[in-house]
C-alpha cells in the first residue's frame, strides 16, 4: 500500500465519519441529560430526507440545510414530549421514531417525485455542498509528504465536514467549562439535586433533546447533500446505532467519540475500497466487507469497550417531589 492509497482510505474515513461523529455528539448531548436516545437514526434518516426534498424543490442547499434541521428537530421535540413531559418510556419512543422516520419518508418522497421512494439527483452548486479548498492548498500540494496531507485530506471537505470537527471542542468547552455544561451533567447524574438547586430539570432535559435534534439535522443533510446526491430508501444504513456503538466506545466522552467515529469510519473506508479480495484459495465475497464495519462494530464492544458506566439518572424520568 502506497503512501497515496492512504492518504485516499484516511480521506474517505474523514467523509464516513462525519455523519457518525454529529450524530454522536448529538447523543452525548441527550444521554448526558439522562435521556436515551435510540432515535438517531430516525432524525437522521427523515432530515435527509427533508434536506434533499427542499433542496431539489428550492435549489437551495441552504433550505435544504434548515429543513433537515428542522425536521429532526420537530422529531426530537416528539422524544423529548413523550419522554420527559408524559415520561414515557425512553427505549420505545426512541423505535418509535426510527419506524415512523423509514415510513414517512419513502411514502412522503413517492408523493411528492414518483421515483420509488427517492428524491431528484441534486448537483454541486446550488443544490448541494461543494467542496471547500483551504488556503494555500493548490501550493503546498506539490511539497512532499505535507502537501498530500493538507491538500488532499486536511482540504476539499464540505462545511459540513468542518463543523462536525469543530463540534468536538465545542461540545467538550461547552460540558465541561460553562455552568450549562455542569447543570446538563448533572441532571444526567442526579436530578433531585438540580431541582433542590432551583434549576428546571426539564428545561434543561428539553435543551439537551432540542441540541441532539440540530446535531442529527446537520447528520442527516450532509449525508444527502454532501456525502451523496440525494435521498434514497434507508440510506442512513445503520449509522445511528453505529453512532450509539460509538458513543458507548467512548464512555460519552467528547473527544473520545471523535476518535471511536474516526475508527468506524476507517473500517467503513475499507471495506468500501477493498472488495471480492482474492487470496488465492478464496475469494472474500463483497457481502463480507461490507458487513465487516458491523461485525467489527459488535467485537469492539463486546470486547474492547471496558466497563462503560452511563450516565446514573439515564433513561429514569424525574419526578418532582412534593
Amino acid at each position: 500500500m502506497d503512501f497515496q492509497t492512504i492518504i485516499q482510505i484516511l480521506d474517505s474515513t474523514v467523509r464516513l465519519a462525519t455523519p457518525l461523529l454529529l450524530a454522536c455528539l448529538a447523543g452525548l448531548y441527550s444521554e448526558r441529560a439522562g435521556i436515551f436516545d435510540i432515535g438517531l437514526e430516525g432524525k437522521m434518516l427523515m432530515a435527509a430526507f427533508a434536506s434533499a426534498a427542499v433542496a431539489a424543490l428550492t435549489g437551495s442547499v441552504w433550505m435544504g440545510l434548515l429543513a433537515g434541521i428542522a425536521s429532526s428537530v420537530a422529531l426530537s421535540g416528539l422524544h423529548g414530549l413523550a419522554s420527559i413531559t408524559f415520561r414515557g418510556n425512553q427505549l420505545i419512543s426512541g423505535v418509535a421514531i426510527n419506524f415512523l422516520a423509514a415510513g414517512l419518508t419513502v411514502l412522503i418522497a413517492q408523493d411528492l417525485f414518483q421515483q420509488g421512494g427517492r428524491t431528484p439527483p441534486v448537483s454541486f452548486g446550488e443544490g448541494r455542498f461543494a467542496p471547500i479548498e483551504l488556503p494555500f492548498a493548490e501550493t503546498i500540494a506539490t511539497v512532499p509528504f505535507v502537501g498530500p496531507i493538507y491538500a488532499e485530506l486536511l482540504s476539499g471537505h464540505s462545511i459540513l465536514v468542518y463543523v462536525a470537527l469543530l463540534a468536538v471542542p465545542g461540545t467538550w468547552w461547552l460540558l465541561y467549562r460553562t455552568r450549562f455544561g455542569l447543570r446538563l451533567r448533572a441532571v444526567g447524574e442526579n436530578p433531585a439535586a438540580v431541582d433542590t438547586a432551583g434549576v428546571s430539570v426539564v428545561g434543561l432535559r428539553y435543551a439537551a433533546v432540542l441540541i441532539c435534534g440540530v446535531l442529527c439535522g446537520i447528520a442527516g443533510a450532509y449525508l444527502a447533500t454532501a456525502l451523496q446526491a440525494g435521498f434514497v430508501k434507508d440510506m442512513t444504513a445503520g449509522r445511528g446505532f453505529i453512532a450509539l456503538a460509538a458513543l458507548i466506545f467512548a464512555k460519552w466522552r467528547p473527544w473520545h467519540a471523535l476518535w471511536a467515529c474516526l475508527l468506524f469510519g476507517f473500517l467503513q473506508a475499507i471495506a468500501l475500497r477493498y472488495q471480492n479480495i482474492d487470496l488465492g484459495a478464496f475469494v472474500v465475497p463483497v457481502q463480507f466487507m461490507d458487513a465487516l464495519p458491523y461485525i467489527l462494530t459488535v467485537v469492539i464492544l463486546a470486547g474492547f469497550v471496558g466497563k462503560a458506566i452511563p450516565p446514573r439518572a439515564g433513561g429514569e424520568p424525574y419526578v418532582k417531589e412534593r
